[in-house]
C-alpha cells in the first residue's frame, strides 16, 4: 500500500514537472525591434510581436528571428565602365528596413546577400549610362536613381530601402592627372578671359569718361560763347544808345556832350595803346592842358559845323566886320 502511494506521488510530481516544462516551452519573449515567425508543422502561421508570445509546444516552433530595425549594408568596391569608356572604382552604402518579417524570410534566401548583389548590379547600370564628368558631379542624381530602382526591386521581399549613398568614385591615376591639367588650363583660360574683360571694361569706361569730358567742355565753350555774344550784344546796345543820346544832345545844341563822348573814346584808345604788348614807347600829348585844348578845338569845329542858334540871335546886334554905321 505504501508502495502504491509513493509511486502515485512520484507520477504526479513528474506530471507537474512535465506541465511546467511544456508551459515554459510555449512561452516566448520577443525583444523590442524584432519579430519571430511561427511555423506549425513547417508552415508559416503568424509573426510574434515584441513582448510575451505563446505557442503550442511540439506543434508550433519559432522559425526565424527577424531584425525589424533599420540596418546598414556596405556595397563593396567594384570597377565600372562609364559611357565614355572611363574605368572607375565605386563603392557605397545602403540603408534598409524590414517591414514584413514573413516576406523577408520566405520570399528570398540570404536577404543581405541579395540586397548587396542587387545594389552592385544597379550601380553598374546607372554609372554605365553616364559620362565620367557627370558621374563625378552628380552624385545626388545617382543616389536618387539607385534608391528608386533598388527599392522597387526589393519590395516583394518586404523591405524598404531608405537611403543609398555613393562613398567614393576613384578614376585611374593617369586620368586624374589629365583632369588636373585640364582644370589648370581651364582656370588659366578663365583668368585670361577675365583679364581681357577687365581691360575692355576699363577702356570702355575711359572712353565714356573722355566723351563726357569732351561734351562738358563743348557745352562750356558754348555757354561761354553765348555769354560773350550776349555781353557784346549788350555792349553794342549800350554803345548805340550812348551814340543816340549824344546825337540827340548835339542836335539839341549841347556841345559838351560831344566833347565828353570824344574825350571818352580818346581815353579808351590811349588805354588800349598802352596795354598793347608790342608797344614799348608811345609819344603822345599826355598833358591835361593838351587834352583839354584838343577837346576845345573839336568843340569849336563842331560848333562851326552845326551852328549856334543863340549866337545867331546876338550877332544881329553886333556890327559885322567892314560894315558902315548909319550916319544919323
Amino acid at each position: 500500500m505504501d508502495f502504491l502511494v509513493s509511486g502515485f506521488a512520484a507520477f504526479v510530481i513528474v506530471l507537474v514537472l512535465l506541465a511546467i516544462v511544456i508551459v515554459f516551452m510555449g512561452v516566448t519573449i520577443v525583444p523590442q525591434g524584432y519579430q519571430f515567425t511561427v511555423e506549425r508543422f513547417g508552415r508559416y502561421t503568424r509573426s510574434l510581436q515584441p513582448g510575451l508570445g505563446l505557442i503550442i509546444p511540439f506543434i508550433d516552433r519559432i522559425g526565424t528571428r527577424v531584425n525589424m530595425m533599420e540596418q546598414v549594408l556596405d556595397i563593396p568596391t567594384q570597377e565600372v565602365i562609364s559611357r565614355d569608356n572611363a574605368m572607375v572604382q565605386v563603392d557605397g552604402i545602403l540603408f534598409f528596413q524590414v517591414l514584413d518579417a514573413a516576406k523577408s524570410t520566405y520570399e528570398v534566401r540570404d536577404l543581405e546577400r541579395a540586397i548587396q548583389n542587387l545594389a552592385q548590379t544597379n550601380l553598374r547600370t546607372v554609372l554605365g549610362s553616364m559620362d565620367l564628368d557627370a558621374a563625378l558631379s552628380q552624385r545626388d542624381s545617382i543616389n536618387v536613381k539607385l534608391l528608386n530602382v533598388i527599392d522597387q526591386a526589393s519590395t516583394p521581399w518586404g523591405l524598404k530601402v531608405t537611403r543609398v549613398e555613393i562613398k567614393d568614385i576613384t578614376p585611374p591615376l593617369d586620368l586624374v592627372e589629365a583632369m588636373g591639367r585640364q582644370m589648370k588650363a581651364e582656370r588659366l583660360k578663365r583668368a585670361v578671359i577675365l583679364e581681357a574683360e577687365g581691360v575692355r571694361q576699363s577702356e570702355i569706361l575711359k572712353a565714356e569718361g573722355e566723351k563726357k569730358a569732351a561734351i562738358l567742355e563743348a557745352e562750356g565753350r558754348r555757354e561761354a560763347a553765348f555769354r560773350d555774344a550776349e555781353a557784346r550784344e549788350r555792349s553794342a546796345e549800350a554803345e548805340a544808345k550812348a551814340t543816340h543820346d549824344v546825337s540827340e544832345a548835339i542836335a539839341a545844341g549841347d556841345i559838351q556832350s560831344i566833347n565828353y563822348f570824344i574825350a571818352q573814346k580818346y581815353t579808351e584808345a590811349m588805354k588800349e595803346i598802352g596795354m598793347a604788348r608790342n608797344s614799348k614807347v608811345v609819344l603822345m600829348p599826355m598833358e591835361a592842358s593838351a587834352l583839354i585844348g584838343s577837346l576845345g578845338g573839336i568843340g569849336a569845329i563842331a560848333q562851326e559845323v552845326f551852328g549856334d542858334t543863340g549866337g545867331n540871335s546876338k550877332s544881329g546886334n553886333r556890327p559885322s566886320k567892314g560894315s558902315v554905321p548909319n550916319s544919323e
